[in-house]
């Protein structure tokens, strides 16, 4: 048992599960694989939009993490409360009894994977948080579902508060998906669904024609769009938003992305660099500290266009089976290396039952090469069987 090791994987999340579930079926039971997550769940993210809606529950989109102890991963509860890089080891105060108190425990890593993701910070901007509803947390989902329920008309805005956020087709589906709503309930021609966005124009990493084809989907159904509107303060009494530009938008009901940022713990830890997120290597997602590795939304990958590569779900999935199989590899000295080629895809929501679809080489140069489908059913009939495996597979 000498030559055990242990794998401590902070997040439970997209890259998180996936990071330990590779592992798990590549290693054998002397070594540990070891999760740790703040949340009881795991929760995927994508159908919150669904649940937006009234079309799932919140049941239907997360499942208990410690399911994967079935698998042999040491799932632990706890508040992450200190990372060192340098020494590989993490500081949680273990929560899993269910106690609100817990005890302090320390894991020392031979590899640590931080996929923390990105936190949410409404609190940035004045008044967002007491105006709206962030959609991008479970409880704001819901509460944005409840607050359609009872909504008879009116004007509802979808913001961005920022430029740069996970997920960036969200928005755009967001407000596709609402106007869709309002028409089947018979409201459609009381509501006007307005999105404003802090960026130039919807996925700009995607390139013009990319950007230019989601702006067509969003403005054909329906939903008139406000770019380079930033959000400098929100009056929640007033229901009044005002951006940098001097103007003004009213609205009856909010929905926002809220601001993001690197999780405190990540950012005292040194990890990040002046982007505000971790710098990994862009094909094998090594930081700068020995052993430990980074993925997912957590991290800022520059591309030659100049932005960075979007946080997105797919890519935190395929660098985390990456790090897993170097991981593996280092371990039993089995396997060649593995390396991350910048691909992602994702569908795109517009409502009544169908989606677009767009993917292709984000690591292309000068610009990604991204190729988008046409609007059909076939591509939401994909998502839906996409959420169905996934856990299926994972749980």
């Amino acid at each position: 048992m000498s030559d055990a090791k242990t794998i401590v994987i902070l997040g439970g999340g997209v890259g998180g599960v996936v990071t330990a579930t590779s592992l798990r079926k590549m290693l054998s039971d002397q070594h540990r694989v070891v999760l740790v997550d703040r949340e009881r769940d795991h929760l995927f993210a994508p159908s919150l939009l669904w649940l937006m809606t009234g079309q799932r529950t919140s049941s239907k989109i997360r499942r208990p993490l410690h399911g994967l102890a079935r698998k042999g991963i040491e799932v632990t509860r706890g508040e992450i409360k200190k990372i060192e890089p340098e020494a590989r080891r993490v500081r949680v105060v273990d929560r899993s009894s269910g106690h609100d108190r817990g005890s302090c425990r320390d894991f020392d890593a031979d590899y640590l994977v931080v996929s923390l993701g990105a936190e949410l910070a409404p609190e940035i901007i004045p008044g967002l948080t007491e105006a709206g509803h962030n959609f991008y947390a479970l409880s704001g989902a819901e509460s944005m579902r409840d607050a359609l329920e009872s909504f008879d008309g009116g004007r509802i805005v979808v913001l961005t508060a920022t430029a740069a956020y996970k997920c960036p087709a969200a928005p755009y589906e967001a407000a596709m998906l609402i106007n869709d709503y309002c028409r089947k309930r018979g409201i459609g021609d009381k509501t006007q669904v307005d999105l404003y966005a802090a960026e130039p124009g919807p996925m700009l990493v995607t390139g013009p024609e990319g950007s230019a084809s989601v702006r067509r989907m969003v403005e054909d159904n329906g939903v008139t769009y406000h770019p380079e509107y930033q959000v400098v303060e929100v009056d929640a009494h007033a229901r009044r938003i005002t951006f940098d530009n001097g103007a003004t938008a009213g609205f009856d009901l909010l929905a926002y992305v809220p601001p993001h940022r690197a999780p405190r713990v990540v950012r005292e830890a040194g990890l990040i660099d002046d982007s505000g997120w971790i710098p990994v290597d862009r094909y094998t997602l090594d930081t700068r500290f020995p052993g430990v590795y980074a993925i997912g939304d957590v991290t800022g990958i520059p591309l030659k266009m100049g932005k960075p590569l979007p946080m997105a779900g797919v890519f935190a999935e395929r660098q985390a089976k990456v790090v897993a199989r170097n991981i593996a590899s280092s371990i039993t000295g089995r396997g060649e290396p593995a390396l991350f080629d910048g691909r992602g895809e994702c569908f795109i929501e517009t409502g009544g039952g169908k989606a677009g679809y767009g993917g292709g080489d984000f690591y292309a140069e000068p610009t990604p090469q991204i190729t988008f489908r046409k609007v059909g059913r076939r591509w939401h009939i994909g998502k839906v069987l996409f959420e169905k495996n996934w856990f299926r597979k994972l749980f």
